[in-house]
């Protein structure tokens, strides 16, 4: 998809507008997890998670070659739509953004903090993409799909600076939402020639990717019911779904109940707020904590956009 000058200059529009973030190892979660444990902390960006590095790339190429574009439209369920209204308005592009009913309160508030008009459709993520494309078509803007290849190369330039910034990990569990965050470790890992193994984690709830994987072919499903809204997807992405099963290892799922454990640990060890689906790779690796025991592991703490009333429900242990 990419290659590694490609994934240099993707990285250097990134840090045109952010630094990179720390990778640090935590030694209480290392005694929690009986590993040594590297934790990536895509939660440090300027909008919380990982995504704003792709809206950057994908933005800043769009004003170079396609400046004539009046606005972008796209569907989220908070981190994505969060990017592009921060690239946005850093290039002056008009942002809209299509969140289903119910979304989140304060990443709806915060992608229109970053200047996105926010619209709301449908039950899911995936109703709110066909309406964002119709939108696009209406108004004559650009539909941002969410995974395309600028957007990868974009949030693929954290996985260079974890590889590139801790010791050799045998292993590093991301979640999977619609694919972009897990590809680009992937990709990142296989155009430096690492032995690293790539787990993707996915909510019971959600399993679209497992099942997918299970089968060997897409698998949809007719629900994604998780409090991790960042991994609600139904419909896997084809070509986001070749590069996984290609490059990683396998998919393991991951109950509610353990994605709050881990946002717990996270916050009990580390101080740090990880929201459903940055926690669900360490909810995996305790899973797994037999298998992982002794080795080196990368955790992909992709964001901390939780809201305040959840976070406090779940860090009293409800679910």
């Amino acid at each position: 998809m990419f290659t590694l000058s490609e994934l240099q200059d993707a990285a250097r529009a990134v840090y045109a507008a952010m630094p990179p973030t720390p990778q640090y190892a935590w030694p209480l979660l290392a005694a929690r997890c009986g590993c040594e444990v590297w934790v990536k902390h895509e939660n440090h960006t300027p909008t919380g998670a990982f995504k704003v590095r792709g809206g950057l790339v994908y933005v800043e190429r769009m004003k170079r070659e396609r400046p004539a574009v009046a606005g972008i439209v796209s569907a989220t369920r908070g981190n994505h739509g969060q990017s592009l209204a921060y690239a946005g308005r850093r290039h002056a592009v008009p942002v809209v953004i299509v969140v289903p009913y119910g979304n989140s309160v304060e990443k709806n508030a915060a992608m229109r903090a970053f200047g996105a008009q926010l619209l709301e459709h449908g039950r899911d993520f995936d109703e709110a993409r066909g309406e964002a494309g119709r939108i696009a078509a209406q108004r004559g803007y650009e539909m941002v799909a969410p995974f395309h290849p600028d957007l990868v190369r974009g949030v693929a330039s954290y996985a260079l600076e974890l590889f590139r910034g801790a010791p050799a990990l045998d292993t590093v569990y991301a979640p999977i939402g619609l694919g972009s965050g897990i590809c680009g470790l992937i990709l990142v890992r296989d155009l430096l020639g690492l032995a690293t193994r790539i787990v993707g984690v996915q909510a019971a709830g959600a399993p679209s990717y497992a099942l997918s994987m299970a089968a060997g072919s897409v698998v949809a499903t007719e629900r994604a019911d998780t409090l991790a809204d960042g991994m609600a997807t139904r419909v896997p992405d084809p070509d986001a779904f070749a590069i996984i099963r290609r490059g990683a290892e396998r998919v393991v799922t991951v109950t509610d109940e353990e994605i709050g454990a881990a946002m717990r640990a996270y916050f009990q060890d580390t101080h740090n707020l990880a929201e459903g689906a940055g926690a669900a790779p360490l909810a995996a690796l305790q899973k797994e904590r037999a298998r992982m025991a002794g080795k080196r592991v990368g955790l992909v703490l992709s964001g901390s956009n939780v809201d305040l009333a959840l976070f406090v429900r779940l860090a009293g242990g409800a679910c």
